[in-house]
């Protein structure tokens, strides 16, 4: 069979697997995410192992070819993740959800750093973990809410407040971790012995470019986009408004990481932020790239994820003892310190837990760190299977203790009767 006629094949494998899994997860009552997952882990070598059937001639080839469409479909992500940024209601929420994102931050990256440390992994390492665990995705959150009918109480507007304040550190501390091991401060595997003794002394030049490229970033955004976009709806021929905004993020997704030194997914995250302070633009650009991302490159990003990952051989390579303990860190690290940090601000102890708990769902946000992570050489092969293991379990749990904690209030409303849907509201994952 002719290489490209492989590559259809194995494509029209990969994107039917994927849909048809999240349609069925979804009909189970979980997010389509978790489904293309799981059928990810099913077609790798933790299994099925689908590259290296007789079929593909090639498999080193495609394995190289849908790695790079899934690391197109991290960009397209997190450009639709930066035009759903509502910068208007991060000013809103207040100092609540600003310190329920900060200790949902702060002490899960302290635990995975910890347990990674305990286990002897090195340094940088441990603290690449510890960056994996502070990622939030509530879109598994959302549509539970919605099914319990809480979306717009106060746990629910504070819960999606504390995601977007999270989503904006866990991009920060991601850039300054990736920069800094491009610069020879990281432990991590292929780090040249004593690259970070060598490395410190570029600290201040590293920081100072990153800056730089933000306040670039910002700029462009918020001037010559905007108007680019404007004067290339005024082209002939089909969708040169959206063809020029997908350029855009792209560039920025390649100025970020060549010349910011930062991840790629924080120039497509600007781009799609700074066109939500345009409407018209956002709502343009949102719809078109939308289904190009979700119905081509996102699910290749999901599935390839299983790809390039033994699940088996992960497990009893870094041990059942490290698993269980990255778990617990994730799970209890959320629910700690997002209660904690919201419980002064009025909030009663059930209503601080349900809040913790609706922040412990990692889902695609983790996937694309730990993926960065693997691509860098910052973390081993097994680990990352164990971050998508993490990434499994946390999405599971997160609708099952939610209904939990609403359940057990006494004197809180049940049902959709308590509170109505917000008009338009998303339900849930994107299929």
């Amino acid at each position: 069979m002719p290489s490209f006629l492989q590559v259809a094949l194995l494509l029209a494998v990969v994107i039917l697997a994927a849909k048809g899994a999240g349609a069925l997860s979804k009909r189970l009552g979980q997010p389509a995410v978790f489904g293309e997952l799981l059928v990810g882990i099913l077609l790798g070598p933790s299994l099925l192992d689908i590259l290296h059937w007789p079929v593909f001639t090639d498999p080193h080839y495609l394995e190289q070819l849908v790695r790079d469409l899934a690391e197109l479909g991290v960009i397209f992500l997190m450009f639709l993740a930066g035009l759903e940024t509502d910068l208007t209601e991060m000013r809103k929420v207040g100092t609540a959800a600003f310190f329920g994102a900060v200790g949902g931050v702060a002490l899960p990256f302290l635990a995975g750093t910890g347990v990674a440390l305990a286990f002897g992994f090195p340094t940088y390492e441990s603290v690449f973990i510890g960056t994996i665990l502070t990622a939030t995705s509530v879109s598994i959150t959302a549509q539970t809410l919605l099914e319990l009918g809480r979306l717009r109480s106060r746990e629910g507007t504070t819960i999606l407040g504390s995601a977007v304040i999270d989503d904006v550190m866990g991009i920060v501390i991601l850039s300054v971790v990736v920069a800094l091991h491009q610069a020879g401060l990281g432990e991590g595997p292929g780090t040249a012995p004593g690259a970070g003794a060598a490395g410190i002394a570029t600290l201040l030049p590293i920081v100072l470019r990153m800056a730089a490229f933000f306040l670039a970033a910002l700029a462009v955004g918020r001037w010559l986009l905007p108007p680019v976009l404007r004067a290339a709806a005024r082209w002939p021929g089909t969708e040169p408004l959206f063809a020029v905004a997908l350029v855009a993020g792209l560039l920025m997704a390649v100025a970020a990481e060549e010349l910011g030194g930062v991840a790629a997914i924080t120039g497509s995250y600007m781009a799609g932020v700074m066109l939500t302070l345009h409407p018209d633009l956002k709502h343009h650009v949102e719809e078109r790239l939308a289904v190009l991302a979700y119905g081509f490159f996102v699910p290749i990003f999901f599935v390839n994820i299983g790809l390039e990952s033994d699940v088996v051989a992960a497990v009893a390579e870094s041990g059942a003892g490290f698993l269980i303990l990255i778990l617990a860190a994730a799970v209890l690290g959320k629910v700690i310190g997002s209660s904690l940090g919201v419980r002064p601000f009025g909030f009663r102890w059930i209503e601080a837990l349900r809040v913790g708990i609706g922040m412990v769902s990692r889902g695609e946000v983790a996937l694309i760190v730990a993926g960065i992570g693997l691509q860098e050489g910052v973390i081993s092969q097994p680990v990352f299977s164990v971050m998508v293991v993490m990434t499994l379990f946390t999405t599971l749990v997160t609708p099952v203790l939610l209904r939990w904690s609403f359940g057990r209030a006494p004197d809180s409303p049940s049902g959709a009767a308590a509170y109505q849907p917000v008009p338009g509201a998303r339900s849930g994952e994107a299929d």
